[in-house]
Parts: structure tokens; C-alpha cells; sequence
């Protein structure tokens, strides 16, 4: 079967990294046709817009995309391209991955943990205004709907990939209505699912357990701000945004990208790590059901940074962005 995939490179470094993405991908032997679509900077200068109705239009036909970072225009009328992408094709959940690699600098050896984060209500829908001059007002709003369904797809995401705890991170013991309606219905959906164990954390404690003790916890589901917070700390145990994958999906399309920034100043200098958008190309096949080619690939990323030889200055070697693709990509095809 052959997959025709929409491909964002974004800006900044993003087209290299999308580079190097075809090029392990290639390796894996999946037949995928790429559909590149334009969106960000660039976009903006040609369309005026950074978010061009076609790219969607794209998305939406092929159901599944991957993108570069893509750099946040100043006054287009979006507060950034991901958050319109998550809000025009309701992709709802965002899954952030983070787990330990071998050669990867951190404070930890054995992190293996999921996020699964709320993207499209709570403090991020964004309703706030001024109240006079002097105090501004943001209205939280969490909903039966939005909350089960998130919650709901933790446990499937468990439940498929062999996980065995889904932990609901929450306020709700100083936010009685909006934490409380998600901790109450995360509660009523774990019931369905007596195969899977079910906790709950308030998640101030949750950010100090990470830290002192990771290793306690499997799949956490979160609604959106703490979601957005704790998904980064999670990435902080495995060695940072530069290793993080990630993914946006909803029922009708799934948006796969590096979750780090588009660092424009490094553009062209064929510097940049690969391993988040190469991470996320892992979750991409997986996604589409080819697990095979996803596990050779994931191996392969893992053998290259373990080894040391051929990585990116940030993993302590001298090669570049393509260089380290390359090696990978022969790891994929040994």
C-alpha cells in the first residue's frame, strides 16, 4: 500500500529536518508519497496568510501530515500556526512521548512516559479580555465533552500499546467546578476499562514526583495548560525539546511534529538534531500501522546516538543534520 502524506517543512530549520526525515524514511521502505505544502513565514509572504486554506485542504484529503517547526508570525491574526492546525481539524489530543536514550545527556537513564494532553479547551481557547485598565480577566472553560474524550483516548492509547496506568492530573481540590467535572469524568471513564489502573494526581505534586520519581508512572492525561507544562518537563527528563516527539490528532486527521522551536538563526547551517522530527516520523508509522519499519527506525535512531560517532553537536559529535540521517538511515536498511 502506498501512503500519500502531507509534509510541512516549516521554516527556520525546518526544511533541513525535513530532509533528513526523508531520508531515514525512505530507508524504513514504506512507500510514502510526499504532498509538501507551505505554511509559516514563507507562506505569509506569498499567500498572506501563514496558513493557506490548500495546506489544510491537504491535510484534511490525506488524513495524516508531519511538519517542521515552524516560526510564529507577529500580527497575522494567528497566535501560531499549531494552535489554528489543532483548531481547524479539531485534532484534539496531543501525545507527547518521552523516553530515555542511551548517549542522550540526562538525569535519568529509564523514563518511558506518555502525555496525553487536552488541545482544545481550558485556558488556551484563549476568551479573555480587560477588565478597566488595570486588571485582565481569562475564563477556564472545561467541558463533560472535551474531557471525555480525552480521557478516553488515553485509555485506548494504553490499552493498544500495552501500557498499564493511566494517571489524570488535576486542581481539582482548589478548582471544585472546572478540574473537578475533568477528575469526574475521568474517574466514569476509567470504569470502562478494569484492564487498565487508574489514578489521579493534584499537579503541583505531580510535577515533584517526576522529578524525584518517573519511573512510578505510564500514560498521565492532562487538561491543556497543565498539559502544555508538563509535557516540556517530561521532555526535560529525557534530554529536551531537541529528542521530544510529538503529535496532534483527532478523528478525521493526525499532525506529527518536532515539538522544539524552528531556531532560525542555525537555518542553512546544516547543524541542527534530527531526532525529534525523526521521532515523530516513528509515531507517523505507527500511526499508518506499519509497526515493523516504525521499530527498525526507532532502533536505528537509538543505535546512532548510543553509539556516538555520528550526532549533532548537542549529542557531543561533529556531524551534521544530513550527516547523522544518513547514518541512520543505514541502520534502518541493515
Amino acid at each position: 500500500m502506498t501512503y500519500t502524506v502531507t509534509l510541512i517543512p516549516g521554516d527556520g530549520t525546518g526544511p533541513e529536518l525535513a530532509t533528513a526525515l526523508e531520508t531515514v524514511m525512505a530507508a524504513a521502505g514504506v512507500p510514502i508519497v510526499w504532498e509538501r505544502q507551505d505554511a509559516g513565514a514563507d507562506a505569509l509572504a506569498h499567500y498572506g496568510t501563514p496558513l493557506p486554506d490548500h495546506v489544510l485542504e491537504s491535510v484534511r484529503r490525506n488524513r495524516v501530515a508531519i511538519k517542521g517547526p515552524i516560526t510564529t508570525p507577529v500580527g497575522s491574526g494567528f497566535r501560531s500556526v499549531n494552535v489554528a492546525l489543532r483548531k481547524e481539524l479539531d485534532l484534539y489530543a496531543c501525545l507527547r512521548p518521552a523516553k530515555s536514550l542511551a548517549g542522550v545527556r540526562s538525569a535519568f537513564s529509564d523514563v518511558d512516559l506518555v502525555v496525553v494532553r487536552e488541545n482544545t479547551e481550558d485556558l488556551y481557547a484563549g476568551i479573555e479580555h480587560m477588565v478597566g485598565e488595570d486588571a485582565a480577566e481569562s475564563i477556564k472553560i472545561i467541558t463533560r465533552r472535551g474531557s471525555e474524550r480525552i480521557v478516553r483516548f488515553a485509555f485506548e492509547y494504553a490499552r493498544s500499546h500495552g501500557r498499564h496506568k493511566v494517571t489524570a492530573v488535576h486542581k481539582a481540590n482548589i478548582m471544585k467546578c472546572t478540574d473537578g467535572l475533568f477528575l469526574r469524568v475521568a474517574r466514569e471513564v476509567a470504569e470502562g476499562y478494569p484492564d487498565i489502573a487508574f489514578e489521579d494526581r493534584i499537579v503541583d505534586n505531580m510535577c515533584m514526583q517526576l522529578v524525584q520519581k518517573p519511573e512510578l508512572y505510564d500514560v498521565l492525561v492532562l487538561p491543556n495548560l497543565y498539559g502544555d507544562i508538563v509535557s516540556d518537563l517530561c521532555a526535560g527528563l529525557v534530554g529536551g525539546l531537541g529528542v521530544a516527539p510529538g503529535a496532534n490528532i483527532g478523528a478525521e486527521a493526525a499532525v506529527f511534529e518536532p515539538v522544539h522551536g524552528s531556531a532560525p538563526r542555525y537555518a542553512g547551517q546544516d547543524k541542527v538534531d534530527p531526532t525529534a522530527i525523526l521521532r515523530s516520523g516513528v509515531m507517523l508509522l505507527e500511526h499508518l500501522g506499519e509497526d515493523e519499519a516504525a521499530r527498525r527506525m526507532e532502533a536505528a535512531i537509538a543505535a546512532v546516538i548510543a553509539e556516538g560517532k555520528t550526532v549533532t553537536y548537542d549529542l557531543g559529535g561533529t556531524a551534521g543534520t544530513q550527516a547523522m540521517a544518513a547514518a541512520i538511515a543505514a541502520r534502518v536498511e541493515a
